[in-house]
């Protein structure tokens, strides 16, 4: 079950679980758009893997399966 991060690591942008500009890797470090294509390049910083959009979990399931309230912050570098 994917964590849906609530921001983005890069530059805190808020990203609620039905973002459209929610980026992931592999491992769920979460980006959003534009710090992953104008800084990042679709790349991670973390690991090096793809930044692809995170998929959107359907709101009726929400209640049942929320998402994360951990944010984390690696702040522009």
């Amino acid at each position: 079950m994917l964590e849906l991060r609530p921001g983005c690591e890069h530059c805190n942008k808020d990203l609620p679980p039905d973002s459209p500009e929610a980026m992931i890797c592999s491992f769920e470090c979460t980006f959003c758009a534009g710090c992953a294509q104008n800084y990042l390049r679709h790349i991670c910083p973390n690991c090096q893997g793809e930044l692809v959009r995170r998929p959107i979990r359907p709101a009726a399931k929400l209640a049942a399966f929320p998402p994360s309230t951990t944010r984390i912050y690696q702040g522009i570098k």
